[in-house]
């Protein structure tokens, strides 16, 4: 039985076939971006799942976690993970149904909504965090000068593409 081929290798080969030579290094480039990202997905939901965290979730209160007070205006959360405040809102909501996180107006400003970390929360993230460290971001899958030569490559990226503060 012929060994399994590369389906994005194929798809390359596609592109080349139909005459779209200048786009096929970067249909490659991005479709095993796509990839790669899904089989990330798959062991952060696999480590966080006892926790009951979404990797969502576990931004939000690994950023809370930083702060002093560790609390965080429901506006900052949003900036911060460059996301639309529905969906921070949405996080926190069920932050708070998990009993991670507090919700509380500001006494100076009435508009104005925190996200406190409970002592469950604190306890969680911190476990989380560990889990995540020993399954996912210490062993990446590359050697680390290798990840120090993609993180700078994939920091480029973003930068030509609009996402870093200019």
């Amino acid at each position: 039985m012929p060994a399994p081929k590369d389906p994005i290798h194929e798809a390359h080969a596609q592109w080349l076939r139909h005459g779209w030579d200048e786009a096929a290094d970067g249909m490659a480039m991005v479709t095993s971006l796509t990839r790669v990202q899904q089989l990330f997905q798959e062991r952060i939901d696999a480590t966080l799942k006892p926790f009951g965290l979404t990797f969502a979730r576990f931004e939000v209160i690994r950023l809370i976690s930083f702060t002093r007070s560790g609390s965080m205006t429901m506006s900052r959360l949003g900036s911060l993970l460059q996301v639309h405040a529905t969906t921070v809102t949405s996080a926190v909501e069920r932050l708070v149904q998990q009993g991670y996180v507090e919700r509380t107006r500001s006494e100076e400003d009435r508009r104005v909504i925190h996200a406190s970390l409970t002592g469950e929360g604190s306890r969680v993230v911190e476990e989380a965090t560990a889990a995540l460290n020993a399954t996912v971001f210490a062993k990446p899958g590359l050697a680390a000068d290798d990840t120090a030569r993609l993180l700078a490559v994939l920091t480029g990226l973003r930068g030509a593409l609009g996402d870093l503060p200019g």
